[in-house]
């Protein structure tokens, strides 16, 4: 695994303090991911943070004014590593549809450990902003927060993504809307997968990942009126045809 040093460009709204810039900082950052990746957002504190880093509660506090900020930050890291990942992965590709195919396996495969940072476990973030990502925008403070840019980021990644899509398609009426149906459906079908599956095709074990990958391609390829996506093979056992009706066995308990 390749560790890249980056310094990414989050918005300084979020912090009181850059964290990118200190030893402490990166440390409040390292392993506030990891806390709350196992008890979850609700659950975590400053106070359980210092426990965990050694140091109080007030060092924190001169990095961010509140856990939510805190949390908002983290998230925003995510989407500006996208991003940035995004941008390296596709850079020497012309084709815009090649050039989407990457960017959808870059968005799903995020998480896998080929690059990580100094001080981010990617893999973890990935999957709080898979299971508790929304909760950063989800808020009743978001309005006047969208105000301050807290999600630029956000906002700036699906720009890039609808961009590709309208090389593809220019007169396609939906481009955002695509592109962030795009990100929160990948993110969405991971977690179906693993906890609710029922409300998703997708099985959960060791080729989810590149099923989701074929499934988006030919949901957006499909959308902007293409050909190009991957072809879908049939393998769901629990579906069989009876009298020209699919017929599919369900478990209560998914």
């Amino acid at each position: 695994m390749i560790e890249v040093k980056i310094t990414l460009n989050v918005n300084d709204k979020l912090y009181v303090r850059d964290p990118q810039q200190t030893k402490l900082g990166k440390r409040i950052v390292r392993q506030g991911i990891v806390l709350i990746g196992e008890i979850g957002f609700e659950c975590f504190t400053f106070k359980k943070l210092a426990d965990k880093i050694k140091s109080t509660e007030a060092s924190i506090y001169r990095y961010f004014e509140n856990k939510h900020l805190f949390f908002t930050y983290l998230i925003n890291w995510y989407w500006e590593w996208m991003k940035f990942r995004i941008n390296f992965n596709t850079m020497n590709i012309s084709d815009p549809k090649d050039k989407l195919k990457k960017v959808i396996a870059t968005i799903v495969n995020t998480a896998q450990k080929q690059a990580s940072t100094e001080f981010v476990d990617t893999d973890i973030l990935h999957h709080i902003v898979v299971t508790e990502g929304t909760k950063a925008y989800h808020s009743k403070s978001v309005d006047q927060e969208n105000k301050l840019g807290f999600f630029l980021s956000y906002k700036y990644l699906c720009n890039d993504i609808s961009k590709i899509m309208l090389e593809i398609n220019p007169n396609y009426a939906y481009p955002k809307t695509l592109a962030s149906t795009l990100i929160e459906t990948a993110n969405n079908n991971i977690y179906f997968a693993e906890h609710l599956p029922r409300l998703t095709d997708i099985k959960f074990g060791e080729h989810c990942y590149d099923d989701i990958v074929i499934m988006l391609e030919n949901m957006i390829f499909n959308c902007l009126g293409v050909t190009g996506a991957t072809k879908i093979e049939s393998k769901n056992p629990s579906s069989q045809y009876v009298n020209g009706t699919i017929h599919q066995s369900i478990d209560a308990s998914n």
